[in-house]
Order: structure tokens, then sequence, then C-alpha cells
């Protein structure tokens, strides 16, 4: 894949974010560089090895930070007392500008991978005098209809996967990611333990179409599942605590801002319907769909066409 060569971050630390919450973060690249914030998906993966790989470290100051329970960030998710009830959409907003506050960043770029699209789209929505260019891999909007999809209608593309995922739930369940976060709070950890177990298997099986894809090594540690599979079922039982197709209705907030969507044209977990109708509402938006491709950002053409979005952007030497 054309990454740029693997670094080491030149500055980390842990921010307190306020509400017993520890953010981890770390800087990579050039201290005078252009800033970008990385936001991850999920909600709740934490921030990948790969991700500052995506920018120039010669001329970004490339900005990663784990979201509130996931990663390195303090507590934890996977640990059961944590109180997930100060972890939500408007929490990670404040996160997002405490951060760049504390960094001395006066405006930076946006970039965002699936979950991370919902939330930096948000996110620029509200400090649109923050935010100099936005790049979104994998776009999601957070309407009510991709939640659904996402663990309902697509079962019928992974119907095996879908109705092991459902056997997970209680008998009679009618929305199943209600029924999973019931079941990611049991006061029993086995209980617990089987839900994050099911609901993974399940992220795992719709992320692409490559028939030889391989879960990666994290979803090997049962501290990672169950804090992913806890606070994705948090957010999406609660919608984001975004009003329906707020995202998309607010677009007129992002006037002036440039873009690129990078999206799979075969992405079934977030079909291009949301990319689409997204750039035709955003003028200073462009659409880049890379055929064959669906949402991992591992399939072929992804990580060509992210590397180009960054560069586009990328400030002369």
């Amino acid at each position: 894949m054309v990454l740029y060569p693997e670094s080491a971050p030149f500055e980390h630390g842990m921010l307190d974010v306020g509400e017993g919450n520890l953010v981890y973060w770390e800087v990579f690249g050039n201290p005078e560089g252009k800033p970008v914030v990385c936001l991850h998906g999920g909600p709740g993966t934490g921030c990948s090895p790969r991700m500052h790989r995506q920018f120039d470290p010669e001329v970004y100051r490339i900005v990663l930070f784990d979201q509130r329970g996931s990663g390195r960030s303090l507590p934890h998710a996977a640990d059961f007392d944590t109180d997930l009830s100060v972890n939500t959409t408007a929490h990670l907003v404040r996160d997002i500008e405490s951060l760049r506050e504390h960094l001395g960043v006066e405006r930076w770029m946006v970039f965002g991978g699936s979950w991370g699209c919902t939330l930096g789209l948000h996110y620029a929505q509200l400090f649109p005098h923050r935010v100099t260019e936005i790049v979104m891999v994998a776009v999601t909007s957070g309407r009510f209809e991709e939640i659904e999809w996402l663990y309902h209608g697509l079962g019928r593309f992974f119907p095996e996967q879908w109705h092991r995922f459902r056997q997970g739930a209680p008998e009679g369940a009618v929305d199943l990611v209600a029924a999973y976060d019931a079941l990611l709070n049991d006061p029993d950890p086995a209980v617990r333990e089987k839900a994050a177990r099911d609901w993974c298997a399940w992220e795992s099986a719709i992320v692409t179409l490559d028939p030889d894809h391989r879960p990666g090594p994290r979803e090997s540690d049962p501290r990672w599942r169950q804090a992913f599979a806890r606070i994705t079922a948090h957010y999406f039982r609660h919608r984001a605590w975004l009003a329906d197709g707020q995202v998309l209705r607010e677009v007129g907030r992002l006037h002036g801002i440039p873009a690129v969507l990078v999206h799979g044209r075969l992405d079934l977990q977030g079909p291009l319907a949301t990319a689409w109708e997204l750039d035709r509402a955003w003028p200073d938006a462009e659409l880049w769909v890379v055929q064959g491709a669906s949402h991992s950002a591992q399939d072929p053409g992804m990580a060509e066409a992210v590397r180009a979005a960054t560069d586009r952007f990328r400030p002369a030497v």
C-alpha cells in the first residue's frame, strides 16, 4: 500500500477533559507543519498505528487522539464501572476543541474515517472558523436509516453472519443495538464478553467483501472488543445524540471549506448514497469513488486515494 514511512510521535500526553476522563494524544510529522486532526472510527476503535502514515510527515503536523473510553484514554470502556453517560458526541466535540487549544493550534484540517466522518462533519459545522479543509473516508452522517441498515438491513447480504448476530440477542428483541447495549452492560462478565465477541464478529464480517479478510490482531484482545462494542452500542442506541439527518441538513455551515470525500463503490456497510448526497449539497466538496473497494481502508485503491486526498491539501515545501 502507498503509505508514508512509519515514524514515532515527537510529542504525546494525556489531556484532562473533565468528568474524570483523560484523553491520550500524540503528534507526528513536522512540529512546524500544517496541523491536521485525525478522527478514528467506531465509535470506540481507538487510533490505529497506520493513521499518521496517510500524511506527508515533512509538511504536516499530524494530531491523533483516542476518543473517550477507547485506546489509551482513561478510564477504559472495557472496565464495567466506567461511566459512559459522560461519553457522548457533544463530549467528543468539546474534547477536540480542548485538544486544539492545548496544542496551540489556531486552525486545522479535519480528517475522519467512517464514524470519524460523522464526528468530523458535526465538529466542523459547529466550529467552521477552526477548519481549513476536510478529508472524509468511508463517509457516514449518523442518519437513523444508516444505523438501521448497519445492524438490520445489511443482513440480507450477509444472512449467515447476521443470523448469528441475531441469535446473540434475546429472543424477540426488535432493536438489536438496544439489546446488545443492555448485554454489554450486564453485571455478569461472561454475558458481557459473549456479547462483545458476537458484536465484533458481525462488524468484522461486513467491513469488506474480500473473501480472504481476517480480523486484525487487536480484535483478538478481549479488552479491545469489550470497549469497542460497548462504546459503539452506546452511541448508536442513542442515535449519536443527533437529530435525524442533522449533519446533511446543516451542510451549509461548511460553505467555503474545501473537501475531498473518498468512498468505495462497493461499500455495503456505508452505502455510497450518503457520500453522494453530501457531495450534491456541498459545492466545495469533491467525491472520489474508488471502484471495487468496500468499507475497509485496506481494500485495493483506497490507500492510494486517501494519500492523494491528503496530498491535495499538502502545502508547498
